[in-house]
C-alpha cells in the first residue's frame, strides 16, 4: 500500500492485485502492532531520542553482521521521514501497550493495531484514484530481456493478463507452503504455525527465480517466535504470541531447561525463540513461572494452564513430575538474590548453573504455578529477492530487471540475515515501498 500510494502520488496509474479476499486484505500487516523509528527528539508517541547508530547496533546484534549495512541504514534513515508522511495520510498512533518491554522510545504504536492501519492506507488509496482487485492470484511474471513484460493471473477463478510500464512484487514470503517449508525444515515443518496470512504461499518468489532473479537470505531463515501451542495453524495473529518467557523458566518435553531465558531485553530475543523451539523433541516446549510473574506480560488470548503444586501442572502438561520437580529445585537453588526490575538488565541471576539465567531470575515457589505450551509460529521468511538502494531487482547475472521493484517481505532477506527487531519489519516495508513507488512512478513516466 505504501508503494501503491507514493507511485500514484508521483502521477501513475496504480493497480493493485491482491490474493486475499476483502476481508483478508494486507498479508502480516493486519496482525502488527507498532513501526520501529529513528528520531533525535520527542514525536508523536515516541519518548527521548533513537539515533542512527544505536538503531543500526541493535540490528547488528540480532542479525548477528548478517545484513546489508547500506539497505539497511537506507531503512533506517528513511523511517524519521516515514512517520509525518503516515500522519499526512492520516495514520495515527498510541502510547506503547503495558507488557511491551521498553519499546516507548523505539517502536510506534499504530492506533487501533494493524488492521486499523490499513484500512486508513486502503481509504487513502482509494481516494487518491488507486484500483484495487482481490481474489486475484498472480500465477506468473514473465521475464524477457531484462524486462517484465506481463502479469499472468487468476482472478476469481478466471485467467487473466495484466500490461504495465512497470511492476512492483510485494508478495510477501513463501511461509505458508508447508512443501517449501519441509525443504528447509524436514517433517517439523508440520509442526509450524503461521502467524498471518495463508495466502503467502511463495508463487511470485519461486517464478522469479525460476527465471535467474537473485536471491538474498537463507532459505530456512524466518522470523520464528514462541506461540501458544493451542493457535490455529493460520492466522492466529499477535494475541497469540507469548512474551513471558523472561520471566519463567522454559522446558522441553524431558522437562529440562535448553536455552537462558534472561539473555537480553524481550523486543531484542523473541525472534530466536521459534527455531529454539523447533530444535526441540517434537516442537514442544512450556514456558512455567509462580504467581509472582503473572501480571509482568500481556497474556495469549488463551488462558495459562494453572495448578496448586508442581506435580499437579506437570500432570496437566503431560510432563514428568520427578524431572520438572528436579528441575525447578535446582534452578531455585541457583538464583542468586537480586533487585528485580524488568525494565533494566537486573542482577537477578542464576550462579552455579550449566546453562544460566543471566537476568529476571527469581526462584518459581509461589502458588499457584502456570505454564503455557509452546510452538514455533513463522511469522515470515526471510530469502527474497535481491534488491538495490532503488528497490530495483536484480537478476543473477548482476543485471537490474528494468522495470521490476520489489518491497516489504518478499525482499527482506537483503536485510534480515538473523535474527528481528520488534516492529522492523514494517519500517522495511514501509521504507522501501515508498521507494518501490517512485521508482516505478518514474519508469512508468519513461
Amino acid at each position: 500500500m505504501c508503494a501503491a500510494i507514493t507511485a500514484r502520488q508521483a502521477g501513475a496509474s496504480v493497480l493493485v492485485i491482491e490474493h486475499a479476499p476483502k476481508y483478508l486484505r494486507g498479508g502480516n500487516s493486519r496482525h502488527t502492532r507498532n513501526l520501529r523509528a529513528m528520531h533525535s527528539c520527542p514525536v508523536e508517541t515516541l519518548v527521548g531520542a533513537y539515533d542512527e547508530e544505536e538503531y543500526w547496533q541493535d540490528l547488528l546484534l540480532v542479525t548477528k553482521g548478517k545484513t546489508n549495512e547500506h539497505l539497511a541504514r537506507i531503512a533506517i534513515r528513511g523511517s524519521i521521514d516515514a512517520i509525518p508522511w503516515l500522519v499526512r495520510l492520516g495514520c495515527r498512533f498510541q502510547p506503547s501497550l503495558t507488557g511491551t518491554l521498553s519499546l516507548s522510545r523505539t517502536n510506534l504504536f499504530f492506533l487501533g493495531g494493524g488492521k486499523a492501519h490499513l484500512n486508513v492506507l486502503y481509504a487513502t488509496a482509494r481516494r487518491l484514484g488507486v484500483e484495487v482487485i482481490y481474489d486475484s492470484e498472480v500465477l506468473e511474471m514473465p521475464i524477457d530481456d531484462g524486462r517484465v513484460r506481463e502479469i499472468r493471473l487468476s482472478h476469481r477463478g478466471f485467467p487473466a493478463t495484466v500490461k504495465a510500464k512497470s511492476y512492483i512484487a510485494a508478495a510477501g514470503g513463501f511461509q505458508a507452503n508447508t512443501d517449501w517449508l519441509k525443504a528447509n525444515w524436514g517433517a517439523r515443518a508440520d509442526n509450524f504455525c503461521i502467524r498471518g496470512t495463508e495466502y503467502a504461499r511463495g508463487r511470485v518468489l519461486r517464478n522469479l527465480m525460476d527465471q535467474g532473479v537473485a536471491t538474498e537470505g537463507d532459505p530456512s531463515g524466518c522470523h520464528a517466535v514462541a506461540i501458544d501451542a493451542r493457535s490455529p495453524r493460520f492466522d492466529g495473529g499477535i494475541v497469540t504470541r507469548l512474551d513471558c518467557i523472561p520471566f519463567s523458566i522454559v522446558v522441553n518435553r524431558e522437562a529440562r531447561r535448553f536455552y537462558d531465558e534472561g539473555e537480553d531485553f524481550w523486543p531484542k530475543r523473541y525472534a530466536i525463540w521459534g527455531k529454539l523451539v523447533a530444535d526441540q523433541p517434537d516442537q514442544m516446549a512450556w514456558s512455567i513461572f509462580d504467581a509472582k510473574s503473572l501480571g509482568l506480560f500481556m497474556p495469549s488470548v488463551f488462558p495459562a494452564i494453572e495448578a496448586p503444586t508442581l506435580a499437579g501442572l506437570a500432570g496437566k502438561l503431560g510432563l514428568d513430575a520427578a524431572a520438572l520437580t528436579a528441575t525447578i529445585s535446582e534452578y531455585n537453588a541457583a538464583v542468586r538474590p537480586g533487585h528485580f526490575d524488568p525494565a533494566i538488565h537486573d542482577d537477578c541471576a542464576t550462579q552455579g548453573l550449566a546453562l544460566p539465567k543471566s537476568h529476571w531470575a527469581r526462584r518459581i515457589d509461589q502458588p499457584p504455578f502456570y505454564a503455557y505450551p509452546l510452538r514455533p509460529g513463522i511469522t515470515f521468511t526471510y530469502m527474497g529477492v535481491k534488491v538495490d538502494e532503488n528497490a530495483a531487482v536484480h537478476l543473477r547475472s548482476g543485471r537490474p530487471l528494468d522495470n521490476l521493484f520489489a518491497t516489504g517481505e518478499i525482499m527482506s532477506g537483503n536485510i534480515l540475515g538473523e535474527g528481528y527487531l520488534a516492529g522492523f519489519g514494517m519500517t522495511i516495508g514501509t521504507v522501501f515501498g515508498r521507494i518501490a513507488g517512485r521508482g516505478a512512478a518514474r519508469r512508468a513516466h519513461q
